[in-house]
């Protein structure tokens, strides 16, 4: 079993609080936080929804859906669940996971139904009682994955219990953390001990590697030593944003900053012109965390996936390549490509209108009109499958995905909201 590290995010009248007894408001945006836990090598971040009233409620899984689209590891939506229903919002805003709390008796009632609609692998349960737990073993193994402690004076008694469970901190000592984490079902620590810490869960991380707990870390599977050099005694990387594959720098490791890339999680490359160590970001805040790196065959070339912050190039430019020598038209045959152009296209006849255009003519008849295209469309699918040719089966899709797209567009959901949906299933 790996071992997380896993922040909190308390959610309270649109901002991020202290914790969920202390409505004190923290400097930080909810986002602004749970990027700064993604970037800090977390393995999951848990948002607790402190809302009152379902105004309120519907404002923080507005929050919690633009939290799971900008991170890059799993989100547990907690708080607020009451019925069936609020369990599909939270998942259907992304989270990998939403949390009943035990304390109360309808989270009880609702476990194997909620279990059987969405998966057990969704369903966690949060409880500040262990005799809540004990009372219901034989359902709670059957229908849920994992168990959140929020109560510290219970943490004696979960090696009573056989299942993955995350404790929630205030604070622990790297001794305590080893000591906890040792317990074979104790599946990982969150809390506020994590949180204020949060800049450290690579050193933790390393800690529990020394004594032999098993940690979601970068380990690389090529030495220094492996790679082939250039005549500089250097490597050369080609960096590209990890979300839509541009390619958007090209720089150089020596030893120190490949060793250092992969220990910080930040690309650092060794600057030819400075003969220097250069920590991408660290005068401009345009950081690059590293997703993957990948050596080419001859292992002389380094391939880095990495998150952006800001942009890559020194001119403000989001990517380095910009300066065009020369070109020949063709057509585009990058599948995520097409679909984002023909949706630029869609888009832009909301705004800029143009005589004539069918889009436009979809868009002013309204939604009641798209909803009726988008069902004949998916009827000629169906009508067109039976058919032996293909040829008019590839047509009705394409015909169905632009009619989708207006609807996509008329609803104010992205490709990128679909993909990142997809990518969690």
């Amino acid at each position: 079993m790996l071992k997380k590290f896993i922040p909190c995010i308390y959610l309270h009248k649109g901002l991020a609080v202290k914790d969920l007894n202390t409505p004190t408001q923290l400097d930080e945006t909810p986002l602004a936080l749970a990027e700064k836990y993604d970037n800090d090598d977390c393995d999951a971040i848990i948002v607790f929804d402190m809302s009152e009233g379902d105004e309120e409620h519907e404002e923080s899984l507005d929050i919690i859906k633009e939290i799971c689209s900008n991170v890059s590891v799993p989100v547990y939506g907690a708080g607020n669940v009451k019925r069936m229903e609020d369990i599909k919002k939270l998942l259907y805003a992304g989270c990998k996971k939403a949390c009943l709390n035990f304390s109360k008796q309808g989270n009880i009632d609702i476990l194997q139904e909620v279990s059987e609609k969405f998966g057990k692998d969704k369903i966690v349960i949060c409880y500040t009682e262990t005799d809540k737990i004990t009372d219901h073993t034989d359902s709670i193994s059957t229908y849920a994955d994992e168990l959140v402690l929020l109560n510290t004076s219970e943490i004696k008694k979960t090696p009573e219990l056989n299942m993955p469970t995350i404790l929630s901190l205030p604070d622990v000592s790297l001794d305590k953390l080893i000591e906890l984490l040792s317990q074979p079902n104790v599946s990982g620590l969150t809390g506020k001990a994590i949180n204020k810490n949060s800049a450290e869960i690579r050193g933790m991380k390393k800690i529990c590697a020394d004594h032999d707990l098993a940690v979601n870390r970068m380990i690389p599977q090529l030495k220094w030593e492996d790679l082939k050099k250039n005549n500089d005694g250097m490597v050369p990387v080609v960096v590209q944003d990890y979300r839509t594959a541009e390619v958007l720098m090209v720089a150089y490791f020596n030893e120190e900053s490949y060793n250092k890339t992969i220990e910080s999680g930040r690309m650092t490359y060794f600057s030819r012109s400075r003969n220097e160590l250069w920590l991408k970001g660290e005068t401009s805040g345009h950081f690059q965390y590293v997703k993957q790196l990948v050596a080419d065959c001859d292992n002389d070339t380094i391939l880095a996936k990495v998150k952006q912050i800001g942009a890559a190039c020194h001119t403000g430019s989001y990517s380095c390549f910009f300066n065009e020598i020369c070109a020949k038209k063709y057509s585009e045959k990058n599948p995520q490509k097409v679909l984002d152009n023909v949706f630029e296209v869609i888009k832009d006849r909301q705004v800029n209108p143009r005589t004539g255009s069918y889009t436009n003519y979809l868009f002013d008849k309204g939604l009641d009109k798209i909803l009726k295209k988008v069902g004949e469309e998916s009827t000629e699918i169906v009508i067109a499958a039976k058919n032996q040719n293909s040829n008019e089966l590839v047509y009705e899709m394409a015909d169905f995905l632009y009619h989708m797209m207006v609807l996509m567009a008329e609803k104010n959901i992205s490709w990128e909201d679909i993909t990142d949906e997809l990518a969690r299933r």
